[in-house]
């Protein structure tokens, strides 16, 4: 039999998926698929793999079980505008999460994100400029409409990243009774989250020298933590990007407007000044008898 995900985690990135996939991969009972982000239905060269080569992802699940994925890409209008339509063609039914924070925020840990990976090397007032990806996969509101209008709201669930940081427990509750996991879900507390200011810059030179099997032996063995932490330290973002006052005024205005929107659609009032005090006390659900505004 053919298995196709039950539920997939659409984004957006940057805002504790990766976390959210590794508890959910840890309850009995439900299955997460490796690479946690398959990108199928996002990327065309992943696309051309076919719907064997996806289906195989979930070969290794019990009968049973509850099957999921996780792909940020899934949510980033306009970059990837076919994920829409193909999700429509081979998963209809799936359940889909969308995990929010405040949008400056995400912004901002993009950006460290794409520093990191040698994708961005400019200061970020100028990145923001010249790259508008940076704004667009913050844009909550357009980015999930047409996951609303072609799923409905009953298969659609909107999660606050402040509010999954603060109860962890409660919200995996909330994601597992979304999903139809019928067991108590335990948030495992060890598991360790991405966390961008952490992150090294990418070095190809370094890492085939550092990362081969004998070369981690040894550094574990011999080489003190405190040091090993200094050298790192070498490829790591020393402060966190700080926006000049006139982009951080432009991006409340560009970012209110959306959120504006999914106010609407939330019945919560949503902005760049009150996003974090209202995701940190609210567990959203859709109140939508439109999607025309």
């Amino acid at each position: 039999m053919t298995r196709m995900p039950d539920f997939i985690i659409i984004g957006a990135m940057k805002c504790a998926t990766t976390t959210l996939h590794e508890q959910l991969a840890q309850q009995p009972g439900i299955f997460m698929t490796e690479p946690k982000e398959p990108y199928f239905f996002s990327n065309d060269d992943v696309w051309a793999k076919g719907q064997e080569w996806y289906a195989g992802l979930y070969d290794s699940a019990a009968l049973g079980d509850i099957c999921g994925e996780s792909s940020t890409h899934y949510t980033k209008l306009p970059t990837y505008p076919q994920t829409i339509l193909r999700m429509l063609t081979h998963v209809p039914e799936a359940k889909l999460i969308y995990v929010i924070r405040h949008p400056i925020d995400r912004l901002i840990s993009h950006y460290i994100h794409d520093w990191s990976e040698r994708i961005i090397d400019e200061p970020i007032d100028e990145a923001i400029a010249n790259r508008p990806e940076l704004i667009s996969y913050s844009k909550y509101a357009m980015q999930i409409r047409p996951f609303l209008e072609n799923y409905g709201d009953d298969n659609v669930l909107l999660v606050f990243f402040e509010h999954l940081l603060l109860e962890p427990q409660q919200e995996l509750e909330r994601i597992a009774r979304f999903i139809g996991y019928s067991d108590r879900p335990v948030w495992h507390r060890d598991s360790a989250a991405n966390v961008s200011s952490k992150r090294m810059q990418r070095s190809l030179f370094r890492d085939a020298i550092v990362w081969n099997p004998f070369s981690t032996w040894l550094r574990r063995r011999l080489v003190p933590q405190a040091t090993r932490d200094w050298v790192k330290g070498f490829w790591q973002m020393k402060k966190r990007p700080q926006l000049g006052e006139r982009m951080r005024n432009e991006l409340e205005n560009i970012f209110d407007e959306d959120l504006s929107r999914l106010s609407l659609w939330v019945d919560a009032d949503l902005s760049c000044r009150t996003f974090a005090q209202v995701a940190k006390a609210t567990m959203p659900n859709w109140e939508i008898s439109s999607l025309e505004s």
